[in-house]
């Protein structure tokens, strides 16, 4: 049989990309991201950027920390902060170098095994999956307050299935609508900031504020000691769990390396303003013992003290926008990493199939239907059913920050002998190591913690078993 032309081409391709999965150095980034598109602009890879750090858990959760640290809540954000930046800078080194939808999997594939990159990949996405009912949930809650007619699953469905519906058009639809997210929640903390300035300053009317006394006349600035400040840690690093997507969907943009370079370069002051700023107006305005923190929310409870009025309308639709931002990069994040896992042979190869709008449909619509049977089990099964499968994702975080710090330490090396490095980890080793005894040392803390216990012993089971079996998958094709 006569050979059509380029078949050899192609073969040669498809044997080298067999080659490189099977060996665990991954695909080059020009040809792993090949078949998405790349529709996401510059404006829409800055607010992803700013964005994908601001969760309902500024808004509400932050409360909780302050109820149980009191105003040393603010050392927590700020050790959280630190090695947030540390982590993000040590992703972006490695993200600048070599773009992919599969980020900190697809290199930890290369830095220390296939085996590590199946782990994580499939832990990361498992607890996006997990995490669509319970922001699916709280959007219906708020809807179905302001509109009783339909009931909360109802609602709950309902947002999942139009998120659903975004994320299957194009990449563009996605960053559009994230766009305006991130935009409205820029919009609102900046002013959050700026209004408690004014009133700090003694610029509004019928405000009187004494923000050392409220800081300091409570029981003193650490009330309860330091180990709830460790508790409050533990609380915060999950907020910021989010940050890292960029590195994700930067890989659909135009020109990948840049917009990542930029992004992380802006990391520090998007934490200092949003996360920093907003808690240190929160407890120089409300007493850390106020009920109000843990009952309508921090930023509802400062507000309510400025006299703005509707100010839980207005806290609301802030939570709402909030919401439905982490829902619609939970289905976007999920989606890719599972792509990113089957172009890498460590998934169904079903879902590396796209459309021609560079879309992985069927990795979106798998990861919509486990998100869906999540909503089910959160409704039908009993609750220490959710409860348990969420556990199992509890310790993600440090999980993930200690795979990009040691495949950071790992590739540094590789990535000067190729010359390809376009942002440096500062301080290497050293503060890459510093990064990695902290999350250790956070590791540590969550199991002596009877109310982290569990999570950090599931989390790590569930790695445990992953880990068996990518080993094993890995020996098989070695074999």
């Amino acid at each position: 049989m006569t050979p059509t032309p380029g078949s050899g081409v192609r073969s040669n391709a498809a044997r080298a990309a067999t080659q490189a999965r099977d060996s665990g150095s991954s695909i080059d980034s020009s040809q792993s991201g090949s078949n998405l598109g790349h529709g996401l602009r510059q404006r829409h890879v800055v607010m992803l950027s700013i964005g994908g750090s601001i969760g309902a858990g500024l808004f509400v959760g932050s409360g909780h920390a302050i109820a149980e640290a009191g105003p040393a809540a603010i050392l927590a954000y700020v050790f959280a902060s630190i090695l947030v930046v540390l982590v993000m800078r040590m992703l972006g080194e490695m993200a600048c170098a070599m773009p992919d939808s599969g980020s900190f999997s697809t290199y930890a594939s290369k830095a220390i095994g296939p085996w590590a990159g199946f782990t994580i990949g499939w832990m990361y996405w498992w607890f996006w999956v997990l995490l669509v009912p319970l922001e699916a949930t709280a959007a219906a809650n708020i809807l179905n307050s302001w509109f009783p007619q339909l009931a909360v699953w109802q609602y709950c469905v309902l947002v999942t299935v139009l998120l659903t519906a975004t994320n299957l058009f194009s990449v563009k639809n996605y960053g559009e609508l994230e766009f305006w997210f991130a935009l409205i929640k820029v919009v609102a903390i900046s002013a959050f900031v700026i209004l408690g300035i004014i009133a700090l300053a003694g610029g509004l009317p019928n405000v009187h504020l004494t923000p050392l006394a409220t800081m300091t006349g409570h029981e003193g600035f650490l009330p309860r000691g330091f180990a709830p400040v460790v508790g409050a840690l533990l609380t915060t690093m999950f907020t910021f769990l989010g940050t890292e997507v960029v590195t994700i969907a930067a890989a659909e943009s135009e020109n990948p390396a840049k917009e990542i370079a930029h992004a992380i370069t802006s990391v520090v002051w998007r934490i200092s303003l949003f996360y920093i700023g907003s808690i240190a107006i929160i407890i120089s305005v409300v007493p850390w013992n106020d009920p109000a923190l843990t009952s309508i929310g921090s930023y509802q409870a400062v507000l309510e003290v400025f006299h703005v009025p509707h100010a839980k309308l207005i806290i609301d639709t802030l939570i709402l926008v909030a919401v439905a931002s982490c829902l619609n990069s939970a289905l976007y994040t999920a989606s890719r990493m599972l792509f990113s896992l089957g172009t890498r042979g460590q998934a169904p190869s079903l879902v590396t199939s796209t459309t021609r709008a560079g879309v992985p449909a069927n990795a979106v619509l798998a990861s919509t239907v486990v998100a869906f049977a999540g909503c089910a089990a959160n409704y039908i099964a009993p609750k220490y059913v959710f409860d348990t499968l969420l556990a199992t994702t509890g310790a993600i975080a440090l999980l993930v920050y200690f795979i990009i710090a040691l495949s950071q330490i790992r590739l540094r090396a590789r990535l000067v002998r190729e010359g390809s490095l376009k942002v440096r980890m500062w301080g290497h080793p050293y503060l890459s190591m510093v990064a990695i005894l902290l999350i250790a040392g956070a590791f540590v803390v969550m199991v002596n913690a009877p109310d982290h216990r569990q999570e950090v012993v599931l989390t790590l089971g569930s790695s445990a078993v992953l880990a068996l079996i990518g080993w094993r998958l890995q020996k098989r094709r070695a074999g």
